[in-house]
């Protein structure tokens, strides 16, 4: 889907310094522990923060693709092709709102350059197509039901253009800032820009200088509350397209490894394979990789995968589609590792959403639903010896944390559940409004005559979701045996899956 491809290396470190609050620079001679506070100090911008909390953002790939029956078109195609005679852009959102997502992104235009909305820049679009005798609108139709169903409105925008005469000259980038103005200034709110690093040749058989900088100042000018993902400033790409994070993933990164060319190495893998370690390692943000940095960033991950194994509709994927159980396994590995999980779902010839779709996902919803329901740990006594503010574990409010007294950066918390339950998911949660701090920590239960381990962790972040062997017991406790400064915790559950 995204072959991060001839991006240079430096220029997403510049936008990144630019763009962000949540950046700091290293001054030679520091020392680890002035390097560490520095990093447990750095905290997520507004706009991050926000769409970290959406957890769930699903995709809607479709185009000529979608008529075509192929992943990635050649900017040839006769627009005739496409026709989505049951085109309903308010099935596609209300099931994402029904199964969770709090946000979707669109495929305004692929890699094979045609539009989904009437633009002035190109014929290769939906006015050239019989659909609504040329007068149909799909970015129009989908931003309408986002507002009705109140669920936040992304656009995927490729910047490479298989169609386009001008790609591979300079007059594109003009071209591309034209496309920018009438997506986002026409449809209202757009919460969400997602750029992808694919840079191949155009139809003049030259390749395109993507000019970055200025994409992310004009959408800073017109949508300054929009995140910009993956090839941007405010959100990154995981590295893999299989939907399972890394067990260890820091939100904070040291600027000076954030080389796009390792991007591009690691990026024409097959999906449904083993995650790549993208920047080049399953810590990137560990203490060994801050120490010689050279400045400091909020950067968090991005998980992606689509639903079926291709990213378009394929009549021949309706039996691939991934069971409910798949999804959920996807959502302990993404959503529970500090990520976004962004799922793609792809509508249909009809522009529908396949009812094989359907059904897994209101699945897959329904057994989030059982397992989170009832937090078992609500109503526990909580004791802390060096702890500040126990009540805030259990409160619901994000906004609200535990943390430890003075300068202590290890500590104890014991739930006492009163009467003795069974559990097999505990879930946690740092307040990253104040940083991202905890590096080690251990789960374990009292078994009536001594602590046994449940579980054992490195990074928390926004949510860490951890499953275990059910296990029967009154006491639990989180032991922090290694953190950046001061812990914070916002919230503490255990559940049991059905």
């Amino acid at each position: 889907m995204k072959p991060y491809q001839l991006i240079l290396p430096v220029l997403l470190i510049c936008s990144l310094a630019q763009a962000q609050q949540s950046y700091t620079t290293i001054k030679s001679g520091e020392t680890q522990a002035e390097i560490l506070k520095k990093a447990a100090d750095i905290t997520p911008t507004p706009r991050q923060l926000r769409w970290q909390q959406l957890e769930l953002t699903a995709f809607f790939h479709f185009g000529v693709n979608t008529y075509t029956n192929r992943e990635w078109g050649t900017g040839k195609e006769n627009p005739e092709i496409f026709n989505p005679t049951k085109l309903n852009a308010e099935q596609w959102v209300k099931i994402a709102k029904d199964a969770g997502f709090k946000q979707v992104i669109l495929t305004a235009k692929h890699h094979d350059g045609f539009c989904l909305w009437p633009t002035k820049t190109t014929v290769h679009s939906v006015k050239s197509s019989p659909w609504k005798n040329g007068n149909g609108d799909v970015v129009k139709e989908v931003a309408d039901a986002c507002k009705k169903y109140k669920i936040g409105f992304g656009i995927y925008l490729s910047p490479w253009d298989m169609n386009a005469a001008v790609y591979g000259t300079e007059a594109y980038n003009d071209f591309f800032i034209d496309q920018l103005t009438e997506l986002l200034s026409q449809y209202g709110r757009i919460d969400e820009v997602w750029f992808d690093g694919a840079n191949g040749e155009g139809p003049n058989g030259k390749k395109q200088d993507y000019d970055f900088n200025r994409w992310y100042a004009h959408i800073r000018k017109l949508q300054p509350t929009a995140t910009i993902a993956v090839m941007g400033p405010d959100v990154r790409w995981v590295g893999t397209e299989t939907g399972y994070g890394r067990e260890t993933e820091w939100s904070v990164l040291p600027t000076d490894n954030l080389d796009q060319n390792v991007v591009s190495a690691n990026s024409q893998a097959e999906m449904n394979i083993k995650p790549l370690g993208f920047l080049q390692g399953s810590d990137i943000g560990g203490r060994d990789k801050l120490k010689n940095a050279k400045g400091l960033v909020w950067y968090p991950a991005e998980t992606d995968v689509s639903i079926r194994p291709g990213w378009f509709y394929h009549p021949t994927e309706d039996s691939k589609v991934k069971s409910p159980e798949k999804l959920l396994d996807i959502y302990y590995h993404s959503v529970g590792k500090n990520s976004v999980l962004l799922l793609n779902i792809p509508p249909n010839t009809d522009g529908l959403i396949s009812e094989v779709d359907v059904k897994n996902l209101k699945a897959w919803t329904k057994l989030r639903a059982e397992t989170f329901k009832i937090n078992l740990a609500r109503g526990a006594k909580i004791t802390s010896p060096n702890g500040i503010y126990t009540k805030a574990l259990l409160d619901g409010k994000y906004n609200t944390s535990w943390t430890t007294k003075a300068n202590d950066s290890t500590a104890i918390i014991e739930l006492d559940l009163k009467t003795s339950k069974t559990f097999d998911v505990i879930s946690l949660q740092e307040n990253i409004s104040i940083g991202q701090r905890i590096e080690k920590f251990t789960v374990e239960y009292w078994n009536a005559t001594r602590w046994e381990i449940a579980s054992q962790g490195t990074t928390i972040g926004y949510k860490r979701l951890i499953k275990f062997k059910p296990v029967k017991a009154r006491k639990v406790r989180l032991k922090i045996e290694q953190s950046r400064l001061n812990p914070t915790i916002s919230e503490i559950g255990l559940f049991k899956q059905p």
